[in-house]
């Protein structure tokens, strides 16, 4: 065969006509090959199929997005907040148009005790120094303790210690504080005179807000605690010792109101 002559072609087979007979004499057929019947299609509405179209024919995509965020334009109102709240309170890292609204302090009431106990301590000390001849001559004491100069300098220093345990005192608990900002809570906390933190809490994961006062002295006084607890990992907050707690809960929670739902937080 010459390969350059193409390959003859089967003649195609008319299967109207019989191919055979049977017994009886009828005749018999031959059928084309069954193809397999075509799965069948969702009926997709036209909107929707040429949606599909569209989408299959670009499926690549090309987004150009900027190095650095785009900053949002800031009013003067809030420059001025945010300004005046960083030179009144430095020691907070508030961002670009963060600005505190109300500082919480600790009521004065919760000083009385450890510096009425240590105002008592060194007054005793120091009376007992002024009095020294006449406990020495009242009891009788001979020897080097008769003599005053003996027992000053242990009685100062235990009157200097104490002043200094009341500093310590005064200082760790001045120093506790509670800021509410325009977008968080954060709460300053000294635990010790060289030991201290800070806590965070974005206005956005506040659950809860509130205050109780227990006892009568809080209620005439008008003293009590604040409580937060924030969503997802349910973390409980305390601030004690607050003076008129029920007006800054008030705030506190118009504050947060107005944040999620996406109003500017007012003074």
């Amino acid at each position: 065969m010459n390969p350059d002559q193409p390959a003859p072609t089967q003649p195609e087979q008319d299967y109207s006509q019989p191919v055979a007979y049977d017994a009886q004499g009828r005749p018999l057929y031959a059928h084309p090959p069954q193809q397999p019947a075509p799965a069948p299609q969702p009926v997709v509405p036209q909107e929707e199929s040429r949606t599909l179209t569209q989408t299959a024919a670009h499926q690549v995509v090309h987004v150009a997005r900027a190095m650095e965020p785009i900053k949002q334009e800031l009013s003067e109102e809030t420059k001025k907040r945010h300004e005046r709240s960083a030179r009144l309170y430095p020691m907070l890292n508030l961002s670009d148009n963060e600005y505190v609204i109300s500082a919480v302090r600790r009521h004065p009431i919760g000083l009385i005790i450890p510096i009425s106990v240590g105002v008592l301590l060194i007054a005793a000390a120091l009376t007992i120094l002024s009095s020294y001849p006449a406990i020495v001559e009242a009891l009788d004491i001979r020897g080097q303790l008769a003599e005053v100069s003996v027992m000053t300098a242990p009685i100062l220093l235990f009157c200097l210690l104490i002043g200094l345990g009341l500093f310590v005192v005064y200082y760790v608990y001045v120093n506790n504080k509670f800021f509410l900002t325009n977008e968080s809570v954060i709460q300053e906390i000294q635990v010790s005179l060289f030991s201290r933190h800070e806590q965070t809490v974005s206005l956005a994961n506040i659950e809860d807000a509130s205050f109780y006062q227990q006892g009568i002295l809080q209620q005439i006084i008008n003293y009590g605690s604040i409580r937060l607890s924030t969503q997802g990992d349910e973390t409980t907050y305390h601030f004690t010792y607050v003076a008129n707690p029920k007006r800054h809960i008030a705030t506190l929670n118009n504050a947060v109101e107005a944040f999620k739902n996406g109003r500017p937080v007012e003074d």
